[in-house]
């Protein structure tokens, strides 16, 4: 393995853990409405468990309402029976066609345990961004024994860092747009 191929994975791995924390935090509720809230929904398609966006048409009509609407109208009560136990502490409307959900505004308190939850998130992508760093440097060293001399393997490694370095920052900037998101009343 080559400098350049252990340079790509890291960077590859680190911008996964970024796109894996952006993600998530897409799925945080804010208290604006958003598809993202109900994409890991599972509904119950004739015994089989399904996600919700493959049965059915999402979107959010206003920056308050979710509309959900069934392909097939039978499944009308299904989707409203896996929101209801889900953990998403919404409530769907049944009217027939679709379920709309209204998305409450978030309490002072909740907004806080909401941040919380994303400083968690993010510290999980930061610990997943040195860990990359680590595998990186482990492969260094082996290439340092390759044959690999000792400047060029201090100047992989000061790359490395860099390259942390950068990925860090952006998890501290996703953290603290969302942050500034979440605080917004």
């Amino acid at each position: 393995m080559e400098y350049n191929d252990i340079k790509s994975k890291a960077t590859d791995s680190m911008n996964s853990a970024v796109e894996h924390l952006k993600n998530g935090f897409a799925k945080l509720k804010t208290g604006k409405a958003s598809t993202a809230m109900v994409d890991g929904l599972m509904v119950d398609y004739y015994g089989t468990p399904t996600p919700l966006s493959q049965i059915s048409n999402i979107n959010t009509p206003d920056p308050k309402t979710i509309s959900i609407q069934p392909w097939e109208k039978n499944l009308v009560v299904e989707v409203e029976k896996a929101i209801t136990n889900s953990d998403l502490g919404l409530n769907g409307v049944n009217n027939g066609d679709a379920i709309i959900i209204n998305v409450p505004p978030l309490t002072e308190e909740r907004r806080k345990e909401i941040v919380k939850l994303a400083k968690s998130e993010a510290e999980n992508a930061k610990v997943s961004v040195r860990n990359s760093r680590r595998d990186a440097n482990e492969a260094i060293k082996k290439l340092e024994k390759d044959g690999l001399s000792k400047d060029e393997a201090k100047d992989c490694e000061e790359d490395i860092q860099q390259l942390t370095n950068h990925f860090i920052t952006q998890v501290e900037d996703t953290l603290s747009i969302k942050e500034k998101e979440l605080m917004k009343v």
